[in-house]
């Protein structure tokens, strides 16, 4: 059977990562997060002190430094899932912490940081056979994928999810803190010089705000079983 690849766009906290994950673990594909690659370079940012108290960026320091950052995925067998390794390091608990989603945006609209992580990207998925979620998959990253998914779902509910999703972990979280962090996200990276979100003219539009998971999961597989086909 021919591969594609498959490009899954969306807002945060829309779900994109679990539909990828879930039909790349059923179609046999290879599953690539590219939020997390732009979590882990804000790990690093932090980590070298290249965020001021008042939360600024210091863009020369991280220039300075991109080439040194180097992301890996490596699949956990115990959850059959992909954990995230930065520099080698297993950091996937850590960048998936409030401190680092309320800065990621303001990495990921730094241009030199998105041309070295769609490099990245595009090596990963340079022999189809792969399922890869973001922000500018199917307009930047695979403009020629023949699957093209863009998910999007209200702040509220995404908010809502990602609330549950903390305190089913163990961590402390506030409704209003993480609504406020999700409305802020969607506003910066739509409006972001580089590569700004939006859906390509050809991706098919799902708003999953009163869908489950599983049915989300079931509608991807049938896009999926349509494209194959032809």
């Amino acid at each position: 059977m021919k591969k594609i690849t498959i490009a899954i766009d969306g807002h945060s906290s829309c779900g994109k990562s679990t539909m990828a994950k879930d039909l790349a673990r059923r179609i046999g594909y290879i599953y690539v997060d590219t939020g997390a690659m732009y979590r882990a370079v804000t790990l690093y940012a932090m980590r070298q002190g290249l965020f001021s108290e008042t939360g600024e960026i210091d863009t020369e320091g991280l220039r300075q430094q991109i080439t040194d950052i180097h992301i890996t995925f490596q699949l956990n067998s115990e959850t059959g899932k992909p954990d995230t390794y930065l520099n080698g390091q297993l950091v996937e608990g850590e960048i998936r912490g409030m401190e680092v989603s309320s800065r990621v945006s303001l990495i990921a609209a730094i241009p030199f940081v998105r041309e070295a992580m769609v490099a990245q990207q595009q090596q990963m998925g340079k022999d189809k056979g792969v399922v890869m979620d973001g922000r500018d998959i199917g307009t930047v990253v695979f403009p020629d994928a023949e699957l093209k998914v863009f998910v999007t779902a209200s702040a509220e509910v995404r908010a809502e999810r990602r609330y549950k999703e903390l305190l089913g972990k163990g961590e402390q979280a506030d409704y209003d803190e993480i609504l406020r962090n999700v409305q802020e996200r969607d506003y910066i990276d739509s409006h972001r010089e580089v590569a700004p979100l939006r859906p390509a003219d050809d991706a098919i539009i799902l708003d999953n705000s009163h869908m489950t998971i599983p049915e989300q999961n079931e509608w991807l597989l049938r896009e999926y079983e349509k494209k194959i086909s032809q």
